[in-house]
């Protein structure tokens, strides 16, 4: 079909316009005869499934966009008409600037005259007949608010929308199969003036046509200044399955977050003292709190207003009055996400619970830099080392086989564990590796497996404040009549091979080199209470010490002589 089917001769300018509104004014005329007669369901014509003759559509859907007044006639045509057919009573109000701001404003006003005058049936349930009654407290505060538009804003007149549309929706499924068909029919004429009502450029998917969102059951925290969105959420979501609470400001929001555990927030924007913008940004720096799922429900539909809602965290927004299916599907989504959430953060606890624990029994046996390097690097794991530049420090206990041969075992073992105990808090307080005791001796490396640039002044220190705690020691000792300990300690410096030494079944995290030879060679010739230490030590120091009885000494299998230094104090 071409314009010239329709217009004959293609008229131009105002007779072009003339004929447009001709024919959209036969074409309206046909579409109402046809549902007047029963052909068309009311209002069925407004949408585009609609059983509608396809010459109409075409000539309507012309015509209206040819006719620079088309979209407004379409409507106005429409109320003149249903006003001449309906004998049914018009809650006062109408007016023609409230029409132009709520064009479904007459045909709403109408189906809520029409609830209003009908009565509950007998046979309802108790939960039907308090929805009845919510439903009726909600039409006439609807009736209310449409007769005086202009001291209500849009968000609260979607608010009431919202609140009229669940409650009727509700009561539709409750009724019963014999007695209610003069309720049924009233309601579905009021649901149906309620879907037009709302805004074109929202999204409308009708009541959902029976579907039925299967999901896990959730706790769900309903946040609304309004008392009726607060009950009709909370009807619903209770009938669903959901376990709700609701809060009528955001105040009362966080004090009932921090004392449950919340799935789901259905959040409203638009409220008194503490908006929902700041709800949802306290909601979301919250420690406890940021990983809930947060769905605004508001009937404000503006897009910077959307965007800085999801910018802040929003998982969703749905606008008033919104669908209870989508709405359904929405908490579904939300409670898996926390659901999610909430199996991450118990494995991430029974993780740290592991590593804590494995921390807690290998740093019995290594050092806590070399625990780390094997939690965050598995490869630490495997046979083999690198070559690095490290201090080495070690002491033994001067007359031990005299000592062990005066007491017994187990005092012995006594004393010996008083003093490893303090000299290993006092290594790994210098940051030192304790590669292991051998009996009395201990042997500790400053430099693997994190090498730091002051390793030889930690080294020295280490060993100036080794030699200090044997006074608290030999005190202790004292006390309980066992003899005083005398420690030499040697330190040198040169390169090993440091790693994971021995076989795939049994290893060691160890060094391996010639300068690990000379320090055990200097280590013979110490005396009790003395730090000595090699010159390739001594040339690696930052800091200014007190050193003397520096000197050669030959020792065993040493090709040429060892030039050693005593430390008698730091100077720094």
């Amino acid at each position: 079909m071409n314009h010239h089917g329709i217009f004959g001769e293609r008229p131009t300018g105002a007779a072009f316009r003339e004929r447009a509104d001709v024919i959209l004014g036969q074409t309206l005329e046909y579409l109402y005869l046809l549902q007047h007669i029963g052909v068309i369901p009311f209002g069925a014509w407004k949408f585009t499934n609609a059983p509608i003759v396809p010459y109409a559509i075409a000539a309507l859907h012309l015509a209206c966009a040819i006719s620079p007044t088309g979209s407004a006639r379409l409507y106005s045509r429409r109320m003149e008409y249903e006003a001449e057919e309906s004998t049914l009573p018009l809650p006062p109000g109408s007016g023609t600037n409230a029409a132009t701001v709520y064009p479904w404003r007459e045909a709403l006003l109408r189906a809520i005259g029409e609830l209003l005058d009908t009565k509950a049936p007998a046979a309802l349930t108790t939960p039907a007949h308090e929805d009845f009654t919510s439903l009726h407290r909600a039409a006439e505060d609807m009736a209310g608010m449409l007769a005086d538009t202009a001291a209500h804003s849009r968000h609260d007149v979607r608010n009431q929308l919202n609140a009229l549309r669940g409650y009727g929706e509700m009561l539709a499924e409750q009724l019963p199969v014999s007695g209610g068909d003069a309720l049924n029919a009233s309601l579905q004429r009021l649901l149906l003036a309620t879907r037009s009502a709302e805004d074109t450029a929202s999204l409308d998917v009708g009541s959902g046509g029976g579907i039925a969102i299967e999901g896990e059951h959730g706790f769900i925290l309903a946040v609304d200044d309004r008392l009726e969105n607060r009950e009709l959420v909370a009807r619903y979501l209770s009938r669903c399955g959901h376990s709700v609470v609701t809060a009528a400001s955001g105040d009362e929001a966080l004090v009932i977050l921090g004392q449950t555990d919340v799935d789901v927030v259905l959040l409203d924007l638009l409220m008194p003292g503490m908006d929902g913008h700041e709800v949802l940004q306290r909601i979301k720096e919250h420690p406890d709190w940021h990983a809930t799922p947060v769905i605004v429900i508001s009937g404000h539909q503006d897009m910077q207003g959307i965007i800085r809602c999801i910018e802040a965290g929003a998982d969703d927004y749905l606008f008033k009055p919104f669908n209870p299916v989508l709405l359904q599907a929405r908490i579904k989504a939300g409670i898996e996400r926390k659901r999610w959430h909430d199996r991450e953060e118990q494995y991430r606890q029974q993780l740290e619970r592991n590593e804590q624990f494995i921390r807690a029994t290998f740093g019995r046996y290594l050092s806590d830099e070399i625990v780390t390097d094997i939690l965050e690097r598995p490869e630490g794991l495997d046979l083999g080392g690198k070559l690095r530049e490290v201090t080495i420090l070690m002491s033994d206990i001067r007359g031990f086989t005299t000592l062990c041969e005066q007491l017994e075992p187990t005092e012995v073992v006594r004393v010996l564990n008083r003093y490893l105990g303090a000299m290993t808090d006092i290594i790994l307080s210098y940051q030192g590796t304790i590669d292991e005791f051998i009996g009395d001796a201990i042997l500790a490396v400053f430099g693997a497996p994190q090498h730091r640039e002051d390793d030889a002044d930690r080294a020295v220190q280490c060993a100036l404040a080794m030699q200090a705690a044997h006074d608290e020691l030999n005190r202790q000792n004292a006390q309980e009549g066992f003899p005083a300990l005398h420690t030499g300690i040697a330190l040198n410096t040169g390169q090993v091979i440091a790693g994971n030494i021995g076989s795939e079944r049994r290893s060691k995290y160890g060094f391996v080199g010639h300068a690990m030879n000379v320090t055990a060679r200097i280590e013979d010739v110490t005396r009790g209470g003395d730090v000595v230490i090699a010159d390739a030590t001594l040339r690696k120091l930052r800091g200014h010490y007190r050193v003397d009885d520096s000197r050669e000494i030959r020792a065993q299998g040493m090709d040429g002589p060892l030039h050693i230094h005593r430390v008698l104090g730091d100077l720094s």
